[in-house]
């Protein structure tokens, strides 16, 4: 099985990616982050004289759909989860399960002024990052096939699994 997992940044969507690893402990999972397919640093955009992570020509989509593959080969699940999981047709194609983690825009701005992994980004950043997301990786309410959860609520593992081994066959 394949799970992609979308969301905007600091939504929940690594933390969920390990739920549900912890939830299927007798199987072989594989997470694949977006992040780690990002382009050599020469080749991605800027704005501003800042690199821009935040726009699907930063990912090398080519490679990271070949990964995917590869590992479903040897895995009994494969995760990819990252901001544009759903931006690339091809790569959405791939999954079985669709999983979408929402939170609001006041919670991505709380947790993003704390998350200093990359340093502390200025507001225009922070701005930028919320309206790429708007742009290139929100999807509305409804879609078939999705489980919609709340990153701003602890995930239940009922209803992850329920979803999960559902025959939609």
């Amino acid at each position: 099985m394949i799970i992609g997992i979308g969301g905007v940044s600091n939504a929940g969507k690594s933390t969920l990616a390990k739920k549900i690893r912890e939830l299927y402990s007798g199987k072989k999972v594989r997470i694949l982050c977006q992040d780690d397919f990002v382009k050599p640093h020469y080749e991605l955009p800027k704005i501003h004289e800042h690199i821009d992570w935040e726009v699907p020509e930063s990912i090398d989509f080519a490679f990271y759909k070949s990964q995917i593959i590869s590992a479903s080969k040897t895995c009994d699940i494969v995760i990819a989860e990252g901001l544009f999981a759903f931006w690339d047709k091809s790569l959405s194609a791939l999954y079985d399960k669709k999983i979408f983690v929402n939170i609001s825009e006041k919670t991505f701005r709380e947790r993003k002024k704390r998350d200093l992994r990359w340093g502390k980004e200025p507001q225009w950043y922070i701005d930028h990052i919320w309206n790429s997301y708007l742009k290139y990786g929100k999807i509305e309410q409804g879609l078939h096939n999705f489980l919609y959860l709340s990153g701003e609520k602890e995930y239940s593992g009922s209803k992850i699994l329920s979803f999960l081994n559902r025959n939609d066959g």
